[in-house]
């Protein structure tokens, strides 16, 4: 199948996503839209062709490691849910694919491009999956209420929170980080476990990770050359 068909068709998805901020004002917030694409073992990432112009801006990552690779993540956010909803099947030769829509935080309702590094940034995305619709809503509240405060101010560079709506292992949410490189990411990970702010926060009662997530899952991710989010 032609990947380039493909591709095209992930720009044109996205092309009307609002611009990217520093500092965020108060808006609706976006929704995404994440695909793990299944590939057949012997896969190429040269495989896959230049992205195309003006395109964007899309995310297109490969595992540095990981379960059940080969495949392709792709995120791609959306305006309103009804755009992620009815966002085209893609013409990819992949053997299978997973679906999840997502939608923003209110804390922060854009994703938001990492800064500019001379080379690739490395991607970590998290899973939290909670046992109940209202644990989980008080993990979202955890976030908005400083969590995500925490990691910015730490520099690890949050990408997107979101909470999923559509998609496996409902109730859950996900976001995204991106490091320097791996030593970076165990360095601001251990910095993050002693920061006093955090250690307030978790203290409060009622969320505790026992009280509100049932399962922490990540996978850490390399952007592919074609990726906006880099």
């Amino acid at each position: 199948m032609n990947r380039r068909k493909a591709l095209t068709h992930l720009g044109a998805v996205s092309a009307a996503a609002s611009p990217l901020l520093a500092a965020e004002t108060p808006s609706q917030p976006e929704y995404y839209e994440i695909r793990y694409y299944q590939l057949r073992n012997g896969y190429s990432k040269r495989m896959l062709p230049a992205k195309p112009a003006g395109k964007g801006p899309i995310g297109v990552f490969n595992p540095v490691f990981g379960e059940n690779t080969p495949y392709v993540l792709v995120l791609m956010p959306h305006q309103t849910f009804a755009d992620a909803e009815n966002a085209p099947d893609l013409d990819f030769d992949y053997v299978r694919y997973e679906r999840t829509i997502l939608r923003a935080f209110a804390g922060m309702p854009r994703l938001r491009i990492p800064p500019e590094s001379k080379a690739p940034h490395i991607f970590e995305l998290r899973t939290y999956e909670s046992d109940s619709a209202a644990t989980l809503k008080r993990k979202v509240g955890m976030f908005n209420g400083g969590e995500m405060e925490i990691f910015q101010r730490l520099g690890m560079n949050p990408v997107f929170f979101g909470e999923a709506l559509v998609g496996p292992k409902l109730p859950h949410l996900t976001y995204m980080l991106a490091y320097e490189d791996l030593a970076a990411r165990d360095r601001l990970w251990k910095e993050f476990g002693s920061d006093p702010a955090w250690l307030k926060l978790r203290a409060t009662p009622g969320l505790a990770d026992s009280d509100i997530v049932s399962n922490i899952s990540n996978i850490i991710l390399r952007p592919a050359a074609i990726s906006d989010i880099r």
